[in-house]
């Protein structure tokens, strides 16, 4: 930790040091945004200088982070401050099948539709397809991920459906997994419930590493090598 963050307060100069580190393109101005959107409430002097906190600086960084990585807006990233706290509110990628389920994320369709880039033409033909599913009219991290992917595909002529055999394929998969851990499920022993789990876990992993590795080896047959 650097010795501004070890400090008591910071002032927003330190804190910008501290943060361009991981995010370059950050600003006095961007900090002072986010002050008025209620996102951050540093304290301020005697004269009216804001006066930043350790916590406040890892309240940023989630901010941030949660723009940047997963493009949400910022009226849901609030919400999940309001309802988690950084430490907990979901973050990064997508998780592997079977993880514990992160903290709730809900986002309506216009949040979606701005979150993942789509218009609403694309986001009605991925729910024609089955490879997105709202839940009482809400959508979950997963959505967001699956939309993001989708768009970005699109990009390369790729459209939902040339998609739709993956959410066959995903859904064969899934059974496989629970084929292999319904023996455990259906055990009354303490601990089978969390074991079924692990399990679900790791044959998630080694299913995604054998499907990436068979896809490379298609790959090395298209392009010659």
């Amino acid at each position: 930790m650097s010795a501004q963050a070890a400090r008591a307060f910071m002032s927003i100069g330190e804190v910008l040091e501290i943060l361009r580190a991981d995010f370059p393109d950050v600003t006095v101005s961007k900090i002072r945004f986010l002050e008025g959107e209620g996102l951050i409430e540093p304290q301020r002097s005697p004269s009216g200088y804001r006066k930043f906190t350790h916590a406040d600086v890892e309240r940023l960084r989630y901010i941030l982070t949660a723009q940047r990585d997963r493009y949400l807006p910022l009226r849901v990233i609030k919400d999940h401050l309001m309802t988690a706290g950084p430490q907990d509110a979901p973050l990064g990628g997508p998780r592997p099948v079977g993880d514990p389920p992160a903290p709730e994320v809900r986002l309506t369709r216009p949040d979606l539709l701005e979150a993942a880039g789509l218009d609403e033409e694309t986001l009605a033909e991925l729910e024609d397809y089955g490879l997105i599913t709202p839940v009482a009219r809400w959508y979950d991290a997963e959505a967001l991920t699956v939309a993001r992917a989708c768009g970005a595909l699109a990009g390369f002529g790729l459209h939902p459906r040339h998609l739709r055999t993956l959410r066959a394929a995903a859904e064969r998969e899934a059974g496989l997994v629970e084929q292999a851990v319904a023996p455990l499920m259906r055990r009354r022993a303490p601990g089978a419930a969390g074991q079924a789990e692990e399990t679900a876990r790791e044959i998630s992993g080694l299913l995604q590493e054998l499907r990436t590795a068979l896809v490379r080896t298609g790959l090395r047959g298209i392009l010659g090598r």
